[in-house]
């Protein structure tokens, strides 16, 4: 009996050396912070005629662990369905085909969110990775030479964690922040034209998938106070890389370009970061952010978004 146990015991220390070591280092939450968000649209019909199809589709705010939790939604016109794309992301589909002209439609979406500040110990990293997320894609052009070259460079002696910290600063240190409200990606930073978040979060997201390290991008709000009103907007970008004995680790490189500042936006998740979708092209958003609006005939209508506002009050 006691031959038998002695090598049940050896047997189950074989099997946990030869098991794959897996991602269980759990972030860290340091603490929550409550807001209420509210998202306004106001679409004006400023043609002679009333459209013969007009659809809006707005991305929601949702569930995403372990960042944040929608505690509350209001959506106001009550009648929109309900849709989900390829990330997961949430949007509520408007048909607004009855708009007369000359006059106006309002869309009110109301939150009760709390998001999480959390961090991470990267002290441990080896393990396995996911497959996903490693190939290039529009805006993340994780194939190109210039990209590819300089991640190699910046990867040399580095293990993963290491590596995309060294992505991180290479955004930091080698881009001029602009806010060009374009959408150009990763390869746009090798000219001159500057770059705001997407630029800056696109570029980490391809240096990171050209040495194979899983990393996603998101689109959401910021809540501004006085450290980031004047280093950001409220419509903002940052990313995730998927790191070995972790998983999914933050980071801005937008806000942590200022050396100040740069420790406190990798592998850190502070809690004025709201995510509203995942992916750099949805496909529902049909390369728009946060909304898309189509509408036809084009000659006897014609209707703008004349507003697109969000408002953002922290809950104490």
């Amino acid at each position: 009996m006691k031959k038998l146990l002695f090598l049940l015991i050896i047997l189950m220390l074989i099997l946990t050396a030869c098991t794959p070591k897996t991602n269980s280092n759990l972030p860290n939450i340091i603490r929550t912070q409550k807001y209420t968000v509210r998202q306004e649209i106001l679409l004006v019909n400023r043609g002679e005629g009333q459209p013969e199809q007009q659809n809006l589709w707005v991305a929601l705010i949702r569930d995403f662990a372990p960042y944040q939790e929608v505690h509350s939604i209001k959506i106001s016109p009550n009648n929109y369905t309900l849709l989900t794309d390829e990330y997961g992301n949430e949007y509520a589909e408007f048909d607004f085909s009855a708009h007369p002209p000359n006059t106006q439609i309002k869309v009110e979406i109301d939150y009760e969110i709390a998001v999480n500040e959390l961090t991470y110990d990267l002290s441990d990293c080896v393990g396995e990775v996911i497959e996903d997320y490693i190939a290039p894609e529009l805006h993340i052009e994780s194939a190109n030479p210039q990209i590819i070259e300089i991640a190699k460079d910046l990867s040399q002696n580095k293990n993963p964690c290491q590596q995309a910290r060294a992505f991180y600063d290479y955004a930091g240190n080698n881009l001029t922040y602009t806010y060009n409200k374009n959408n150009w990606g990763a390869q746009a930073t090798m000219g001159f034209m500057g770059s705001d978040c997407t630029e800056y979060a696109s570029l980490v997201l391809a240096l990171s998938r050209a040495e194979e390290i899983p990393a996603r991008y998101f689109e959401g709000l910021l809540y501004l106070d006085g450290k980031t009103t004047d280093r950001a907007n409220t419509q903002h970008a940052w990313l995730d890389f998927y790191l070995p004995g972790t998983g999914w680790v933050a980071a801005d490189p937008t806000l942590g370009r200022d050396r100040n500042y740069s420790d406190n936006y990798f592998a850190h998740y502070t809690p004025d970061h709201i995510i509203v979708t995942e992916g750099r092209t949805p496909s529902t958003l049909r390369g728009s952010s946060y909304i898309t609006h189509l509408y036809w005939p084009g000659n006897s209508t014609k209707i703008k978004i004349e507003t697109l506002d969000w408002a953002i009050t922290p809950i104490d």
